[in-house]
């Protein structure tokens, strides 16, 4: 059998596992106990009607090995036997089952209906072809077969570890940021190291071409280590030692192949807007082989290699749908990793290791994808690795070795056939009905194990090293030792083989790769990601349209504003606003760079680890897509701006002004993406941004010319694209143009001044004695910039370009981040109380553990006597074209005492019904009664219920201690003593076994507990509350390892035994989790009831309600799994000729199910009688109380969260140092004044800088609040207040820092009535930022969205204030509302009349305009008719006849020309105060009626 070549066998070869979907039923590859159908002699007979093939198929599921050996591994010899046998009988049976399985979104509806035509497509899809087509193919273009087995020894892996971190407050981030001692130690390697831990220690092993390994262990114990090390994936960790061999190749060498080795990560990781059919096809782009099988050509390879995946996996009606994430509506969890599954396929590798690849998947799916891995490893020989967290003993025997892990130590690696029995030989004891991974892995832990009668710790392993050593002694060791040796003296003899792996790797690349680790040459990478990068442009449409929305009413804001401008003087300060603010707006378009280059690095470590692109040909394929999407944005936008504002009306002009702003957007987008690939983490990047964006924009040469700069700031302009551009921009515009003076910048003008001879123009560059002023004369004598330096700029700024392209390029492929694991766990440092308590709960856990029982003695008591019923209980909700029912005719109860099992199929309604049931829906209708006690709930239905729901929210800051004790203040009656309360959270802390973890600070998924740790968590929050009626929870056990669903179930009986009613939804459990159960309510799809009652001792009156209906389940079948396929929840046809929902419809059963109900009615209506209606309260605490916890907590979640504060206190300072020391003490000249008028136009950057981090911060506390408001725990009022308190002593710190820096640094005047009134206008207007950002977050439904109105208020509020352009000038339109409604007119009115009433001007020599009087007068007596009808200025010599004049002798005549008074100063800070109560008013009002919690 050949195998193949990296790629071309993906038609076949990733085709191998065929379409499981179809192999399911006939196919087992191994014996299965558990039939899938009525199997076993006894059960055959009672199917009288069956055809005879029927019971042909079932003696043959029976018994699928045929006639070979019962009970054995699976080897390669009996799946080929298998395959041989099948061979006749499967392509019709494949096609269909296939045919089922897609026909009909209701499998229940009866047994499989006619082929209709779209089944015509699948034809072809013949498994035998697959499998042995594409080998043949391979045979005749000679493509070489890559076997490579794997073997190691000693191989030893040391992390970093053991390390206790405490949480970071407010003012550990100054310390952290003068500290530079500390990382430079680091960076030279003699920091204080943290503890090294042995993560795997000694592993030894050898897996040969064609084996599967499944590897087991607890979490934590170093599954996925092992996982990563033996793909030879080494980074991240401190030290991998040992010897490491992928066929005669050590781990050094094997890099020259990284994409022969490959890991799948858990989780799943793709661009979200790209659909299934685009995410497969990159993939197969980067790696399609240079040989490819006979008969196909590229083209035809890309298409089949796709259909076969998307039929192997069943996902076919997945095509063309996007993949989604959190945020983006996609394809369900359980197709999205099939997807992952499918993307690492096509890589083609030889080692291929899967880390709980099953999770999230249905039992049905879990087994057909291992059993595609079965045989792709089969045909293909690869070595195929493993982790599983629970897997079943169907899916455990299609390996042929498992390895067992405990805490970093290899306990056992042999065959899976012997491992059950080895672990029964040392002594250990197995439960009923325990599948054996499960037995294996409790064998491991400490407090699950049990030992056989004569067996005990004395005798027995009881430690991870007593294990190691028991298997040192043990046959395996020996068996292992002989295979080692063997296998490495065959490495001598199969040089063949080696050759051959070697010519097929360099025969599959395409030319330019030759040399390389990828499939494909740099520039072929390049252009297929060219492709996706265009893709995914388009596919965003919501960020598309809304970027093209803000840059067209941006673009015709502006135009309107400078409406027409003239070739006048008056329009001359005005078209360098306009130039500059067209230039700026542009270029920070790609600011939201930033955040898509940090958050698409995982994709891009995981395509780099697939060996499918370099990271350098994304940057370069990016900047081409990005530019040729920007150059058609920009080019709308110049068109608008351009000629509705009248600058230079020619062809070269314009293009010339287009091409500077679009090279101006290029060289920000570069340069953000640098800085996103040096940042650790996004707060380090605004950080950075920031900085140096405000030099950036002070250097540019419009805020403070560059002649007035300081010296040593000057420099930055020359690298600095903005001031490049901004000034060929002016050079554009003004070189060659001839301006006009207007009569406003004549000196002296009025009655009696006509003659141009002895007037004089104010503005930079005029003559004396001439009305017309010389473009160029203008910027060189106001900018010094030099009309013949425009393409000069223009050639430094593609220079820039080209270096930050590389600077791109070679950080993209050097710098690492994201690429490590879990981060170690953080605690609230330690304080008296909290180490009373931990000492506590260590000492009672000890006490446990030594009596060995589960504590019934001291076991909980509940008083609970309500009895919740639901009858005839529909729910609708409105689709496109109507609505649709999701809950149809479900009866049921839920009594105290008893734990209720709600399962059926993905997509039945399980969690709907949960929603419905606690009163969590609030969109769509509700039909039929739910009852508690015979009445309907009350206002205090929702807190008395208790919901732990599947997504964990909590608040990131908070340990698990306070997250339950903030449950119990809140939820628990307020009459409770609170020393009670508390009391009780520490028993729900030992019963959850979370004492360890007691003071972990909660986190993120990605940094912070584990899922499982988090599951704990959330049922200990819901407990905490100690509800009085119900316990919900909705699949406790998801995402967990066996055993530790196991403790949460039994936790669960134990609360029940108590007299706690629960209800809870499950997936997948095995026989013994559910037979912990008291009750099931089974739904299949379409919310329709299949079956409630009780389940009985052994399942006992379930199987009997079943088999009454003609499905009997073996004596070996697990049940809850039984069940499922009996109803046709999987993908076989259902059992019977009749729908299980009319069955039970019609069934006495449910007849019993009413009668019962109506009787917990009529008793509970005498009970519901005597209760005293006042003490139904919605909340269970007053306001004030509700306010004092949350508002506690929302201050001790501020003060954790140090970069979220120090990064706007840094921010802060930042650009008020910056701005203060570019105007570094102001002198009294002229051109300070205008300066001045700057200084305090910085005050608007507050919002800039606010409204993104505010937004933030707000939507996530929402999120939590949405959680925590269904339980009714606190009001909308409290949260909104809680909010706007925990802000504000930050919020006033800010100001401070920044009013100081900036006011002081430049040289404002120091008189308490000038400074007290500028700093209450910094104040305020940091207070409006916040309360702004809070409001926009508020009537966001996402931050997304919120982020999309920042940049056009900021925008706006800056235009419109009048200073950058004058009120006179602006257009009537504008002046007549906009102007007035900003409140940002109010701040520059007040802050500038403050800062120049009564300040004299002495102007410096070139600021003075010269001009002779006319014959015979002096200038005293020429002018004083212009200085007597209130012209302003003076002359510095009045006797003089050579003229020298300054346009202002005082600063109220400079703010005179904007129609500001100093009167109006306080009238202005009330108005802005105004501003400010709006916004709190409508920010309560928003939180309290715009509900974004949809469910």
């Amino acid at each position: 059998m050949t195998e193949r070549d990296p790629e071309k066998s993906l038609t076949d070869g990733l085709g191998v596992p065929g379409s499981p979907r179809h192999l399911d039923a006939n196919l087992p590859a191994a014996s299965s106990s558990k039939s899938t159908r009525p199997s076993s002699a006894t059960s055959v007979p009672t199917y009288s009607e069956d055809s005879y093939e029927e019971q042909l198929e079932n003696v043959r599921q029976s018994n699928p090995n045929g006639f070979s050996s019962v009970n054995t591994g699976v080897s390669v010899e009996q799946a080929q036997a298998d395959f041989a046998e099948l061979q006749r009988e499967i392509s019709g049976l494949s096609r269909a089952s296939r045919i089922s399985s897609r026909h009909g979104n209701d499998p229940e509806k009866g047994m499989k209906g006619e082929a209709t035509g779209s089944e015509t497509s699948d034809e072809d899809f013949d498994l035998e072809q697959v499998l042995r087509g594409g080998l043949d193919a391979e045979r005749e273009a000679g493509i070489k077969p890559k076997h490579i087995g794997v073997y190691w020894d000693g191989l030893t892996v040391k992390g970093m570890g053991g390390m206790t971190n405490y949480v970071q407050t407010f003012p550990d981030a100054f310390v952290n940021f003068v500290d530079y001692w500390t990382p430079l130690m680091n960076l030279l390697g003699r920091g204080q190291k943290g503890v090294e831990a042995t993560l795997l220690d000694s592993f030894k092993g050898v897996v040969n071409p064609g084996e599967m390994v499944l590897v087991l262990g607890r979490p934590g114990s170093g599954c996925t280590t092992f996982l990563k090390s033996i793909a030879n994936q080494r980074w991240g960790y401190t030290g991998v030692a040992g010897e490491v061999l992928y066929g005669p190749f050590d781990h050094k060498e094997f890099k020259e192949y990284r994409g022969e080795a490959v890991y799948n990560q858990e989780d799943d990781i793709h661009h979200a807007t790209l659909n299934v059919e685009q995410t497969l096809g990159f993939a197969i782009d980067t790696k399609v082989p240079n040989k490819l099988p006979a008969g196909t050509n590229k083209a035809k390879f890309k298409s089949d290699v796709i259909s076969t995946l998307l039929k192997m996996f069943n996902i076919e009606h997945t095509r063309h749908t996007v993949v989604g994430d959190a945020l983006v509506r996609g394809v369900s969890g359980g197709e999205r990793k099939r997807v992952s599954i499918a993307e690492m396929m096509i890589t083609n590798a030889c080692v291929l290791s899967w880390d709980n690849s099953t999770r999230g998947l249905d039992a049905s799916t879990a087994l057909d994808f291992v059993k595609s891995l079965r045989i792709q490893t089969n045909l293909y020989k690869t070595s195929t690795f493993v982790s599983l967290y629970q897997a079943s003993e169907n899916i455990y025997k299609l390996f042929d070795k498992v390895l067992v892990i405990d805490s970093g130590k290899q306990v056992y690696f042999g065959p899976t056939t012997e491992a059950r029995a080895y672990f029964e030989s040392l002594g250990f004891l197995p439960r009923p009905r325990q599948t054996t991974p499960d037995y294996v892995t409790g064998c491991t832990d400490e407090f699950e194990r049990e030992y056989s009668d004569g067996y005990s710790p004395q005798n027995a392993p009881h430690s991870p090293e007593t294990l190691v050593e028991a298997f040192q002694k043990s046959k395996f060791e020996q068996q292992l030792q002989a295979e080692m040796a063997d296998y490495k003296a065959r490495l001598g003899v199969e040089t063949a083989k080696h050759d051959d792996f070697r010519v097929a790797v360099r025969e599959s690349k395409r030319r330019g790769a030759k040399r390389s680790v990828y499939s494909v040459g740099f520039q072929q990478q390049v252009w297929a990601l060219m492709k996706r990068q265009f893709v995914l442009k388009l596919q965003d449409r919501l960020g598309l349209s809304l970027s093209w929305l803000r840059s067209i009413v941006i673009a015709i804001v502006l135009g309107t504003l400078y409406l027409r401008l003239g070739e006048t003087s008056a329009s001359a300060f005005s078209k360098g606003g306009l130039l500059f603010i067209s230039l700026l707006f542009n270029a920070f378009q790609a600011f939201s760079e930033l955040g898509s280059t940090m958050t698409g690095r995982p994709i891009v470590n995981k395509h780099k680890a697939y060996a499918f692109h370099r990271p350098s040909a994304l940057w370069i394929a990016q900047i081409f897509v990005d530019t040729a999407f920007s150059a058609a944005q920009i080019l709308i936008f110049s068109i608008i701006v351009y000629f509705l504002s009248n600058l230079s009306r020619t062809a070269g002009h314009f293009f010339t002004f287009y091409l500077l702003i679009l090279v101006g957007n290029i060289a920000m987008t570069l340069y953000f993406r640098i800085i996103g690939c040096l940042s650790p983490d996004f707060d380090y990047a605004i950080k950075f941004a920031v900085v140096t964006v405000t030099l950036f924009i002070l250097t540019s040469g419009y805020l403070i010319q560059y002649q007035s700069q300081q010296v040593w700031l000057r420099w930055i302009f020359w690298i600095n694209a903005l001031g490049l551009s901004f000034a060929s921009l002016m050079a554009n515009e003004f070189s060659g143009s001839h301006l006009t003076c207007s009569a406003e910048s004549l000196i002296p003008s009025g009655p009696g001044y006509d003659d141009i001879r002895y007037q004089v123009c104010t503005l930079a560059g005029s003559k004396p004695g001439t009305l017309a002023i010389n473009g160029s004369d203008y910027i060189t004598d106001g900018f010094t910039y030099a009309p013949g330096d425009l393409w000069r700029n223009f050639g430094i700024i593609v220079a820039i370009i080209v270096f930050f392209l590389i600077m791109n390029v070679v950080l993209g492929e050097f710098v690492k981040y994201g690429m490590g694991g879990n981060q170690a766990k953080v605690f609230a440092k330690p304080n008296a109380e909290r180490t009373a308590l931990n000492e506590a709960l260590q000492a009672k856990k000890l006490q446990r553990q030594k009596s060995k029982t589960n504590d019934e003695e001291e076991a909980l008591k509940i008083e609970s006597t309500s009895i919740l019923t639901w009858e005839n209980l529909n729910y609708d909700v409105p689709v496109p074209g109507g609505t649709r029912r999701l809950l149809n005719n479900v009866f049921g109860y839920c009594k105290p005492g008893e734990l209720t099992a709600l399962m059926g199929a993905s997509g039945a309604g399980k969690t709907t019904l949960l929603d419905v049931l606690a009163a969590r829906k609030n969109i769509g209708v509700i039909h039929g009664d739910i009852l508690v006690d015979g009445s309907k709930p009350g206002k205090e239905f929702q807190r008395s219920t208790s919901y732990a729901e599947q997504l964990d929210m909590h608040d990131p800051t908070q340990t698990v201690r306070e997250a339950l004790r903030f449950s119990a203040d809140l939820r628990q009656p307020y009459e409770t003593p609170q020393s009670e309360k508390y009391a009780y959270v520490e028993e729900i802390i030992a019963l959850l076994e979370m004492e360890y973890i007691a003071d972990c600070i909660i986190g993120t998924p990605e940094a912070g507990l584990t899922v499982e740790q988090r599951k704990r968590v959330t049922i200990g929050v819901e407990l905490a509350a100690k509800p009085q009626l119900l316990l919900f929870l909705d699949e406790p056990t998801s995402g967990l390892d066996s055993q530790s669903a196991f403790n949460i179930v039994r936790f669960l009986k134990k609360l029940a035994a108590a007299g706690q009613a629960i209800l809870c939804t499950i997936h997948q459990p095995n026989a013994a989790l559910f037979e912990n159960f008291d009750r099931l309510l089974l739904l299949q799809r379409g919310g329709r009831c299949v079956y409630f009652g009780d389940i009985g001792k052994d399942a006992y009156v379930l199987r009997h309600y079943l088999a009454h209906h003609g499905a009997v389940a073996g004596p070996s079948d697990n049940i809850a799994e039984y069940m499922l396929e009996a109803i046709g929840a999987g993908s076989s046809a259902r059992v019977g000729n009749r729908d299980w929902a009319d069955i039970w419809d019609d069934s006495p059963e449910l007849a019993n199910v009413k009668d019962r109900i109506s009787q917990f009615k009529e008793s509970g209506k005498q009970a519901a009688a005597q209760t005293d209606l006042s003490l139904q309260r919605e909340y269970a605490s007053p306001l004030w109380h509700q306010i004092r916890i949350v508002l506690r907590r929302t201050n001790v979640s501020f003060w954790r969260s140090p970069n979220y504060l120090f990064t706007r206190v840094f921010n802060h300072i930042a650009i008020a140092l910056l701005t203060g020391l570019t105007y570094l003490q102001l002198d009294d000249s002229r051109s300070s004044l205008q300066y001045k008028v700057f200084v305090m136009f910085q005050i608007t950057v507050l919002p800039a800088l606010l409204l993104p981090q505010v937004e933030l911060m707000f939507v996530i506390k929402r999120a939590i609040f949405f959680r925590e408001q269904l339980s009714k725990m606190y009001s909308t009022f409290t949260f909104t207040l809680s909010m706007v308190v925990a802000e504000l002593p930050y919020s006033i710190l800010c100001s401070v820092l920044f009013f100081v820096l900036l006011y002081f640094v430049a040289g404002f005047q120091s008189e308490p009535s000038r400074a007290g009134y500028q700093y209450f206008m910094v104040l305020i207007t940091e207070l409006f930022a916040v309360s702004l950002g809070q409001v926009l977050a508020a009537i966001s439904p996402s931050a997304f969205v919120s982020s999309q109105y920042d940049p056009f208020i900021v925008i706006t509020f800056g235009l419109f204030c009048g200073v950058t352009i004058p009120y006179p000038q602006m257009p009537g339109f504008w002046k007549a509302w906009l102007y007035q409604l900003d409140p940002f007119t109010r701040l520059i009115s007040g802050t500038i009349t403050t800062a120049l009433h009564g300040l004299s001007v002495r102007c410096r020599s070139h600021e003075l305009n010269i001009f002779t009087a006319p014959p015979g007068e002096t200038c005293g007596s020429y002018m004083e008719n212009f200085f007597a009808a209130g012209g302003s200025g003076y002359l510095v010599d009045s006797n003089a006849s050579n003229c020298e004049y300054c346009a202002y002798s005082i600063g109220d005549q400079f703010y005179g020309a904007f129609q500001y008074t100093f009167d109006t100063r306080w009238r202005d800070l009330g108005i802005f105060i105004a501003f400010l109560a709006s916004n709190t008013i409508i920010l309560f009002a928003a939180t309290r009626y715009l509900n974004w919690n949809r469910r």
